[in-house]
Parts: structure tokens; C-alpha cells; sequence
């Protein structure tokens, strides 16, 4: 089956049903995917992965910018979406003026977190050392690119000079976030290699999630730097109230979608106790598209967050 043209729209949909698209390089974005709908359940969703490409981290940036840019103008073309999430670091750093030049629709990047992560790390300095003059300290833990991207320096600078902030490059925890998706065993050494410089730090207070594959190895992160002595950051809350302002959704509609998630759960729960044995109805299941839509393991990681089975998206490379 073809993807969607907004052509192919009834006349009678208006844009507020017309989906927000999500956009990664992989499936990282579905940690973003998952926050906007714990946030807005009833919020129609759509996602593009150019897998094809994956990693992102590691191309050259005269290469990417063009290429994430063909790639977002297709999917918003294909899916109809009215509104644009880039949910990839490397992209956001890299490519979001040159997306809002090409689309029409509101372009929302994604940024690694540093104004909360300097607060929290400030907030969480023990008086000891605060006296002692020593600054607060967290890490962000990154692709290459996001690490060295100019974008993120000046960040620093802007809300975090006061802080002694630990730049990590862990690009194999975006495969590895790729394959335990993708339904494949769990490497927990690939995690424990990529974080043993961290590990070592004694005064870390804060990591930041700095790639949206992170948040899906948020445990085992956490098992390796220890929960109650570090706290993780990471940028998928904030997106999502993002889209909320841009959309203009307000706080009326936010209750009424989370009255509606609520009384569909307890229908879902009255049924099951009276008919345990019953077959329930499937999930709506939200557009997925990719680069590479016959990748091993792809379609098993989107319905893990109710996307159906990718179609193939095709652009101008």
C-alpha cells in the first residue's frame, strides 16, 4: 500500500486532525512518540525514520543537512502532518533553520537539555563541596556530533558556566538502543563500556540524555551510574509541552484527552474482569514511514509504541 497523499484527505478533515509527524534517524524518537502521547493520548501521530542513513552521529554535516531536509519534506508530504517534531539531536543542531525555510508547518527541534541539567546539578551539590568552591558537575552523553556541534558549546556558555560539564560521545548505545527495539537480546556490556569514564566521576550529579535513543536504555543507565546518586535529563517531557503551545492545544483539551484515557481504561478493565477470555480490539495504529522499510526487527519496534508496519517512503536523493 502507498503512503497517504494530503490529497488523498477527505475534503471534511481539517488540519486538527491531521497528525504530527515525528521525525529520528532511527527509532529514538519513539521515546519522544511515547511522551507526546502520555501527555496527548487522543493527538494523532505519524512517524519517519530515514534508517537508511542511521547513523546520523557519524556523516558529515554537508551531507546531512540536505539530506534530512529531502527526507522531511517528503514524509510531511506523504502523511499530511501539521506540525514537524524533529526528534533527533544531531538533526536539531544541525538542521532546523534550513527545515523551517522548506516547510509551512511549525518545525519543533529537539535540544540537549543543559539549562535544566545545570539547575538540577546545582540544586543537587552537597553543601560540602559547595563551600569548597568546587562547581556543580553533570555530563551530557551525546552522539559525536551533538558533542562537538557548535550549537551545544554555546549552550554551555549560555546557561552552564558556572558548571564543569563532562562531554561524552557514546554513539554505540544508539545501535544498541536500535537492537533491543528490534526485539534482539541486550548487550548490557555495550552500556557499561560506553559509560565506564562517567562511572569513575565521584561528584556527577547529573547525566544528560543527550540522543532520543538514550531514554530507552534509561534503566541500565541508571543500574550503571546508580540511581540514587545521579539523576538522568533528558528532553521528551519538554518537547512535548512544546507541541502543546505550538498546536495551542490548552490545558481544556488536556483534560478532556486524559478524562478520555481514563474512562476508555476503565472500560478496558470492566471488560477484562467480566470476560477475561474475550478478544479485545486492536490499538489504533498511527502512520510509520522509513528509508528502509524492510529492515529487520523495524515494524517490531514501531507497534511497540501503536505505529503500524512502515511504508516505504520514497523522495528525491
Amino acid at each position: 500500500m502507498s503512503p497517504a497523499r494530503p490529497g488523498d484527505m477527505p475534503a471534511s478533515d481539517s488540519r486538527s486532525s491531521a497528525p504530527v509527524l515525528v521525525f529520528d534517524s532511527g527509532v529514538g524518537g519513539l521515546s519522544v512518540a511515547a511522551e507526546i502521547r502520555r501527555q496527548w493520548p487522543q493527538l494523532s501521530l505519524a512517524y519517519v525514520c530515514d534508517n537508511a542513513a542511521l547513523p546520523y552521529g557519524t556523516k558529515p554535516d554537508d551531507w546531512l543537512i540536505p539530506r534530512i531536509v529531502q527526507v522531511c519534506v517528503a514524509a510531511v508530504e506523504a502523511s499530511g502532518a501539521r506540525a514537524l517534531v524533529v526528534a533527533c539531536n544531531t538533526a536539531s543542531t544541525l538542521a532546523l533553520a534550513a527545515l523551517r525555510e522548506a516547510l509551512s508547518i511549525p518545525v519543533i527541534g529537539t535540544v540537549p537539555a543543559i539549562k535544566p541539567a545545570a539547575a538540577s546539578a546545582r540544586a543537587r551539590q552537597s553543601a560540602a563541596r559547595r563551600e569548597k568552591g568546587e562547581p556543580p558537575v553533570f555530563a551530557l552523553l551525546a552522539t559525536s556530533a551533538t558533542v562537538r556541534r557548535a550549537y551545544t558549546e554555546q549552550l554551555i556558555r549560555d546557561f552552564a558556566a558556572d558548571c564543569r560539564v563532562i562531554r561524552i560521545a557514546a554513539d554505540p548505545l544508539v545501535a544498541e538502543a536500535e537492537r533491543r527495539l528490534r526485539g534482539e537480546p541486550a548487550r548490557p556490556e555495550v552500556v557499561a563500556a560506553s559509560l565506564a569514564d562517567l562511572a569513575a566521576v565521584e561528584a556527577l550529579e547529573v547525566v544528560i540524555l543527550g540522543c532520543t535513543h538514550f531514554p530507552l536504555l534509561g534503566a541500565d543507565i541508571s543500574q550503571v551510574l546508580g540511581e540514587s546518586r545521579v539523576a538522568l535529563v533528558d528532553s521528551g517531557a519538554a518537547i512535548a509541552r512544546r507541541v502543546a503551545e505550538v498546536l495551542a492545544l490548552g490545558a481544556a483539551a488536556q483534560a478532556a484527552d486524559q478524562q478520555l484515557a481514563q474512562a476508555a481504561q476503565q472500560v478496558a478493565q470492566e471488560v477484562e474482569q467480566k470476560a477475561a477470555q474475550a478478544v479485545q480490539p486492536a490499538p489504533r495504529e498511527h502512520m510509520a514511514l522509513a528509508t528502509d522499510a524492510r529492515q529487520p526487527g523495524l515494524a517490531t519496534a514501531l507497534a511497540s509504541q501503536g505505529f503500524a508496519a512502515p511504508q516505504a517512503l520514497a523522495f528525491d536523493d
